[in-house]
């Protein structure tokens, strides 16, 4: 879904050395190889694919693909009964045509732009139409309450049928200290929060503020991801955790609101950034939506192989990436509308991929790994959130994990980022196999993005497995730290979530991921051929879910 993606013109493709094994005597097969990684990502983020949108054709072509490249590779299907597919029932939900929508600013009526000025969501209710009339509408700071902190931003007030305002981030991201762990982003700080929180308290509605640095992407972004199809898990009660009406509106929006009401928003703002905070009815604003809502319930397919273990198969190690995309939509300025999802994620899916090959074609590893291949991630981490609460392989003996989420096609680089550095002694392992070819670690450089919670990792990790979430390094041989800088500013400001990512053999450089990929490969060996269970570090808020299945893998 995410990362620092750089996309520079260098040299074309070449076999790239396995990465020195560190501290351990298990024997490697051949080290990932260039081409089938190139040759993996052309044909996903192929038109031909048309983006890898759940329950389309697209995601036909797809599952297929992986099955039948992992089932010649010589790895044996790990999904349910001998399957390759999980699947994972899903809500999905579409506006139906240009959907109604306004403000009323002192009784006169202020239409906004589906799209342009707001990007309001289909409705994950059990409903057939949305008919939102005249809702007051409330300023409600971060929209966060959160009593191990003592931090309440409702106050008790009754929200019932409102529309709460809400900033997006947590109340740090502006003076990078405080109570929310300074510019480092909690869950707190996320929209999927902001929503929850939202039905909790019985709002009719959450509109999260758009600001291009506290959600750490632009205005594009967030048209192309919430005005499309939306998924969800399908549950027996959505309005606990989605109120009636989701979305995003542009701050300038918001501000003239917040003028026509009297207040200023940069001043709401840094009240909000304090515990005093108390909502702020907006006077004589109101907010009305009125759109159908098609509605169906769809099965969509987690792919799943398996290379068992010789000695403990009962235990796992996971790898796993997002295979689905935007699909086709809104046609850009090149009148392209196929989300192809070059780098957002046919590299994690075809450096998973990659990983089972490796391994099917190595020594049998002691204990079982398998390769998952999640659907859904870009409609809210569904296809892993199912697996999490639905494992095929128990959580408790699930070793350790790794995902794998957009790597760079810019060559090698001298480092490897970690996303959510601190967490997981996986760190410390993956710390000695980049020394031996004489790398390093960057710790994630953006913690107040929250990129450790907006991938695939994080269903897993917050049940407790120890999870691994690297990504390509920024200090590339060609142009150093600057040029890694520069081409992730390029990508998320110009393809991230666009139809201009897209696999481009002019610029693209394989090598780097092929490197990348032979680390996470040393990684899995040496776990699944020892008897450690590494952990998360004291601290991690993570650690005490998984200490308490200790039992499940005492021997």
């Amino acid at each position: 879904m995410n990362r620092m993606i750089r996309l520079l013109p260098i040299a074309a493709f070449a076999a790239c050395a396995p990465a020195s094994q560190v501290g351990t005597e298990v024997p490697q097969p051949a080290s990932a190889n260039v081409n089938r990684l190139t040759a993996d990502v052309r044909t996903l983020a192929s038109d031909a694919f048309l983006g890898r949108a759940p329950a389309t054709r697209g995601e036909e072509l797809t599952v297929s693909y992986i099955r039948d490249r992992l089932e010649a590779a010589g790895v044996q299907p790990g999904g349910p009964n001998g399957s390759w597919f999980q699947e994972v029932p899903l809500l999905q939900a579409d506006i139906v045509g240009t959907p109604t929508l306004a403000f009323t600013v002192g009784g006169a009526p202020r239409p906004v732009t589906q799209g342009e000025e707001v990007a309001i969501r289909a409705s994950m209710h059990d409903v057939e139409r949305v008919d939102l009339r005249d809702a007051p509408l409330v300023f409600l700071g971060y929209g966060i309450k959160a009593p191990e902190r003592n931090w309440d931003d409702f106050k008790g007030e009754d929200l019932r049928g409102k529309v709460g305002l809400v900033l997006v981030n947590d109340p740090d991201f502006e003076t990078g200290q405080g109570d929310f762990g300074g510019k480092a982003m909690t869950y707190y700080g996320r929209w999927t929060y902001k929503y929850e929180e939202g039905a909790r308290q019985g709002l009719a509605g959450v509109l999260v503020v758009h600001e291009t640095a506290p959600a750490s992407y632009g205005w594009a972004t967030v048209k192309n991801s919430n005005t499309s199809t939306m998924f969800d898990v399908v549950r027996e009660n959505p309005a606990a955790v989605h109120p009636l009406v989701e979305g995003w509106v542009q701050r300038d929006v918001a501000a003239e609101l917040l003028r026509a009401a009297g207040e200023d928003f940069d001043a709401l703002k840094r009240r909000a950034q304090t515990r005093d905070f108390r909502p702020v009815p907006l006077r004589n604003v109101t907010f009305s939506a009125s759109f159908p809502v098609r509605q169906k319930t769809i099965r969509s397919k987690n792919v799943i192989g398996r290379v068992q273990g010789s000695t403990y198969p009962n235990e796992t190690i996971l790898y796993g990436a997002h295979w689905d995309h935007l699909g086709v939509g809104t046609p850009d300025a090149r009148g392209d509308s196929i989300y192809n999802g070059a780098v957002d994620n046919a590299t994690g899916t075809a450096a998973v991929i990659e990983l089972g090959r490796m391994f099917a074609a190595g020594p049998r590893p002691q204990r079982s790994v398998v390769f998952a291949f999640w659907t859904a991630e870009e409609k809210g981490l569904l296809g892993s959130e199912y697996y999490a609460d639905n494992p095929i392989y128990p959580l408790e003996t699930t070793v350790a994990g790794v995902n794998i989420d957009a790597l760079s096609p810019t060559g090698p680089a001298r480092d490897a980022l970690i996303v959510g550095y601190g967490q997981s002694e996986l760190e410390d392992r993956v710390k000695a196999i980049l020394a031996g070819s004489s790398r390093t670690i960057t710790p994630d450089p953006s913690p107040e993005a929250g990129y450790f919670f907006r991938s695939d990792h994080f269903p897993m990790a917050k049940r407790g497995v120890p999870m691994l979430y690297m990504d390509s390094g920024s200090d590339l041989l060609t142009g150093g730290t600057a040029a890694g800088s520069a081409a992730d500013e390029a990508y998320r400001r110009d393809a991230y979530h666009q139809p201009a990512d897209e696999y481009d053999p002019a610029k693209w450089n394989m090598m780097g991921i092929a490197q990348d990929v032979n680390v996470l490969f040393q990684l899995g060996n040496q776990l699944a051929n020892s008897r450690d269970w590494p952990n998360y570090r004291q601290g991690s808020e993570f650690r005490p879910v998984r200490e308490r299945s200790a039992a499940a893998r005492a021997r």
